[in-house]
């Protein structure tokens, strides 16, 4: 499918990928999932993701409707980040893209069923996949 005119129809995975176009964009909303809600919590494991980067991607993340930014009342002020309704509809496609890494690639850390089993229940009760 092509861009190259207005009145063209875009491919919807074209328009997916604007939504999540910067780097960390998946690993953020998967964190979201998973419970972190602050700033620094979301650069824990992520050595090479900088202040400047995550604060752009968090930005575009609430540009999109994707993540909602909320500062909390205390001394000093506080900010979470929570998904909103349209960033937990992205839940099938983070549980697809760890199974198809589990089933599909061939990592050293996953070459065990009991390791992928313990994994695929995780993922399927966080992200509540029936």
């Amino acid at each position: 499918m092509n861009k190259n005119k207005s009145s063209e129809i875009v491919c919807p995975v074209d328009r997916a990928m604007e939504l999540l176009n910067k780097k960390w964009s998946i690993q953020i909303i998967r964190d979201l999932f998973f419970g972190k809600k602050h700033f620094k919590e979301f650069k824990e494991g992520k050595p090479d993701l900088s202040n400047k980067v995550l604060s752009n991607c968090l930005k575009e993340l609430e540009k999109n409707e994707l993540i909602e930014k909320k500062i909390i009342s205390t001394t000093p002020n506080s900010t979470e980040y929570t998904l909103t309704k349209k960033g937990k509809s992205l839940n099938k496609v983070i549980y697809e893209l760890a199974i198809f890494t589990l089933e599909k690639c061939d990592y050293e850390e996953y070459k065990t069923e009991k390791t992928k089993n313990n994994i695929k229940k995780s993922f399927e009760k966080t992200l509540n996949i029936k």
